[in-house]
């Protein structure tokens, strides 16, 4: 029994797109949700806690997803229009969130944690607006994912 060893794959690293708008964008909306995840742990708020821990999971797939260069392996989605529905999403939750922990925080962590969470909305709208400039759907599916690295 010999295992096949010749059929090796590799993975393609995309350091630029960390250095590109969307990259720091993501990069920041990332620390930010980190940031309120701590002041909301500080707080001891598990709702707050819970969503904060998700938007950040979910972030973090998505960046790994575009530094891997996956999204042009599995095509079977249309990933910049799955992150322009998230960030949406997640920009008008966070808002609400927020909003709801800046009003009615009894703990310092939960204020700032709210803020915190503003900036993060304040983000992921930026983010959103620009996926939302950069897709077009006259345009073929490699074209559009090619603009993904600027």
């Amino acid at each position: 029994m010999s295992a096949d060893h010749s059929k090796v794959t590799s993975m393609d690293m995309d350091t630029a797109f960390l250095k590109s708008k969307r990259g720091i964008l993501k990069t920041a909306e990332m620390a930010t949700l980190f940031v309120a995840f701590v002041c909301f742990a500080v707080g001891s708020r598990p709702n707050y806690i819970a969503a904060t821990v998700l938007e950040f999971l979910i972030t973090t797939l998505l960046l790994l997803l575009y530094m891997f260069k996956l999204n042009k392996r599995l095509t079977f989605f249309f990933w910049p229009l799955v992150d322009l529905f998230n960030s949406v999403f997640a920009a008008v939750y966070f808002v609400v969130l927020s909003l709801m922990a800046v009003i009615t925080y009894t703990f310092t962590g939960t204020l700032v944690g709210g803020i915190v969470g503003l900036i993060s909305a304040a983000l992921l709208c930026m983010d959103s607006y620009t996926l939302f400039r950069d897709i077009t759907f006259n345009r073929p599916r490699s074209d559009t994912q090619s603009q993904d690295n600027k």
